[in-house]
């Protein structure tokens, strides 16, 4: 069904509807219309990697893992997955009248903010801290939720729209300020093109407001960027509550009357809160005319006919036997693998099962289900901890020990231990000394970064205040780094992290994420080399945040790859594999190629010439960066403009062809206006950043092109 018939039906049965069953449709948890035959639906439902919330589904790796993949096809295939056992919940979820919150199918994912500060607690939800990966992540993740049959499988929503990222404690008041040329060419990208290439159905406000204007009511983010220069015809959805900081929190309007009017008027659609419920106070008062309760009644209505839910669909028969169906385990097994980030590794990896005698294992993380699942998770039948993992795959006759090491934050495991702390560690002592090898898994949880009101760390409500690990975890990892024993570190964060300790003294470091519930057994794999760590970094890991700008400042200057003058720890598209691959030559030629909104433009197709040096296959990114050379507004250092996934055979040898986009070969002036470039560039073809810690960490060069456009 195309959006103007479904419209047109919408129109019909909202024509028929009084004012006080249009006012119900516009809240979260909508009513019945029993005479009309519309039942009950309620909009609040989440996907972010995986269907959230409402019992068992498939527990894909986080959004931030799933990032580190640099995977665009596997982002489509796993929104397929999601979209089919959503699908199939709310067929028989339906059937039993169960129209309860995270039951229906539409799905307020994915998060297309920016993860412009490591601190930022919700800042695994994204794709990290490109506008490029972003928005390919984000449209191909929409591509695959919202499918392409004669109905739409599920409606995707973007979110937060926009300019967006912490401090989670002010986010109900506060302000963001950025430049025109900072929305341009960092902030919306990702926005602009899960609108205009993927047709996503909805997109989500922010809490804050942007510029001064509250985010969920903004003529600048809503009427001139989203439904004017964009052309947007899906529904504008409120983050939760946030109607009602315009009120209690924001201060631009006195009472709920004046929010619900306010928020209706500039075209928030839906509202998740509890604000709208004084809709009909609003049009007694003179303050709120009809006709917007009745637009925004008629776009929720489009969405639900695009949906089928008035017709019966290619997706009724979907059973509930697809939810976790054996290919979605085996998709969320490939993604945990391919995101998992090595970031060092002196040769002690992978291990050899058998070869070691007696594995130490040791750390919070170790044993710990929440470590695996991120926020935003459903219920899996099954969770494989990374103790379990290793112990799958070590082989017999290997004994594992293990030890906790320490609590995650606090200073001892028991309550009634001795106050100065550390009650685990010389159990953790005594498990270095006995083991051949030791595996320390540290990192953190949802409880320590997450969003705020949904997290146990109330200090920062759901930020970090630093990179350091919790302070029990620092004195262990002190502790067995100096065990004498080799040591691999593997943390499983969400964010950036203090890696510098382990850097100097750890055998090798692997960054895990939180890898989906079985993603257990995937680290395990990779650490005895069943399968190759396949990731890259989708975000800077910084030494320290006292390089960066204060948390609260928006400007990006000196944040992510392309704006931070000083030098990482681990760079912005830097991890390590098990073989070795080369970047041998590449050419440039001008091309027409496509563009957000898959309009046509004058870009580039690149030939690279790749190969495999070495005696075992490899899976590796192929990243393709652009720097102007001349003009005055471009980024100060080479953006990501193209990559892709390769896969090589021993001796093998390939040519990619990868086609930039017009956008590539852009820059935006201070102003906001995104306009043509100097015509003279560099590009780099390699798998990892043209910059010198890259270099310095993979000895690997990145081939480097003229391009005069």
């Amino acid at each position: 069904m195309n959006r103007k018939e479904a419209r047109e039906r919408a129109i019909k049965l909202v024509d028929r509807m009084t004012l006080e069953e249009k006012a119900s449709q516009l809240r979260f948890g909508a009513d019945a219309i029993e005479r009309l035959g519309v039942p009950a639906y309620n909009w609040w439902n989440e996907a972010l990697h995986g269907v959230a919330r409402a019992g068992t589904a498939t527990v894909f790796p986080q959004a931030i893992a799933l990032a580190a993949a640099f995977d665009e096809d596997m982002m489509e295939e796993i929104g397929d997955c999601i979209a089919t056992e959503g699908r199939a919940k709310y067929n028989v979820q339906s059937a039993y009248g169960d129209r309860d919150i995270y039951k229906g199918i539409t799905f307020w994912s994915p998060n297309v903010n920016i993860f412009r500060d490591p601190r930022w607690g919700r800042g695994h939800e994204t794709y990290g801290e490109d506008p490029y990966l972003t928005s390919r992540l984000g449209v191909r993740f929409i591509e695959g939720l919202q499918g392409d049959g004669e109905y739409m499988k599920a409606a995707a929503c973007a979110k937060h729209f926009a300019v967006h990222s912490g401090p989670e404690a002010e986010r109900h008041h506060f302000n963001a300020i950025a430049s025109r040329k900072d929305m341009e060419e960092t902030y919306l990208p990702a926005f602009e093109a899960c609108v205009k290439e993927a047709g996503v159905e909805a997109v989500m406000g922010a809490y804050n407001r942007t510029n001064g204007e509250p985010c969920c009511a903004s003529s600048d983010l809503i009427g001139h960027y989203l439904r004017g220069e964009w052309g947007f015809e899906g529904h504008f959805v409120s983050d939760c509550w946030a109607v009602r900081d315009f009120h209690e929190e924001h201060k631009v309007t006195s009472r709920p009357e004046e929010s619900v009017k306010l928020a209706l008027e500039a075209g928030c659609d839906l509202n998740c809160g509890c604000t709208y419920e004084r809709i009909l106070n609003a049009v007694e008062e003179g303050l709120l005319d009809e006709k917007y309760i009745t637009e925004s009644c008629v776009r929720l209505f489009t969405t639900r006919f695009l949906l089928g839910m008035f017709d019966e669909t290619e997706y009724d028969a979907i059973p509930y036997t697809e939810v976790e169906a054996p290919g979605h385990i085996a998709l969320s097994h490939r993604a945990a693998s391919e995101g998992m980030v090595l970031l060092k590794n002196n040769g002690i990896l992978p291990l050899k099962a058998g070869a070691c005698r007696t594995i130490g294992v040791i750390g919070p993380n170790a044993d710990s289900r929440a470590a695996l699942v991120g926020n935003y998770h459903g219920t899996s039948s099954e969770y494989i901890t990374v103790l379990e993992g290793i112990r799958r795959v070590a082989g017999e006759g290997t004994r594992i020990l293990y030890s906790q090491g320490c609590h995650l934050w606090k200073d001892n495991d028991e309550a009634l231990a001795d106050p100065a702390g550390g009650d685990r560690l010389a159990e953790a002592q005594a498990v270095c000394d006995n083991a051949d090898v030791v595996i320390l898994v540290i990192g953190l949880d949802e409880t320590l970064e997450g969003e705020e009101g949904d997290t146990g760390n109330a200090d920062a409500s759901g930020d970090k205040l630093s990179l350091l690990y919790p302070a029990p975890q620092r004195r262990l990892m002190t502790q067995v780094l100096s065990c004498g024993k080799p040591v691999i570190v593997i943390s499983m964060t969400g964010s950036a992290m203090d890696l510098r300790e382990a850097d100097e003294k750890a055998d090798a470091i692997l960054q895990a994420w939180y890898p989906g519930a079985r993603g257990g057994l995937d680290t395990a794999q990779i650490l005895f080399g069943q399968k190759a760590p396949g990731g890259k970094l989708p975000v800077t890991f910084y030494r320290t945040t006292d390089d960066l700008p204060a948390f609260d400042d928006y400007a990006m200057t000196n944040r992510t790859y392309r704006y931070f003058t000083g030098t990482p720890l681990y760079p912005f598209g830097y991890g390590l594999t098990y073989g070795k691959a080369a970047v041998t030559g590449a050419e440039v030629s001008p091309a027409r190629t496509l563009d957000f909104g898959r309009e046509e433009g004058d870009g580039a197709l690149v030939r690279v010439t790749v190969e495999n040096t070495g005696d075992i296959p490899v899976g590796e990114v192929l990243q393709i960066y652009v720097k102007d050379l001349e003009c005055p507004f471009a980024v100060p250092f080479p953006a990501l403009a193209w990559f892709g996934r390769i896969a090589l055979a021993p001796g093998e040898k390939k040519t990619i062809e990868a086609c930039l986009a017009p956008r590539a070969f852009t820059s935006v002036e201070e102003s906001g206006k995104r306009v043509d470039g100097s015509g003279r560039y560099a590009i780099y073809a390699g798998f990892s950043q043209p910059d010198e810690r890259s270099l310095a960490l993979t000895g690997a060069p990145c081939v480097r092109i003229l391009f005069d456009k």
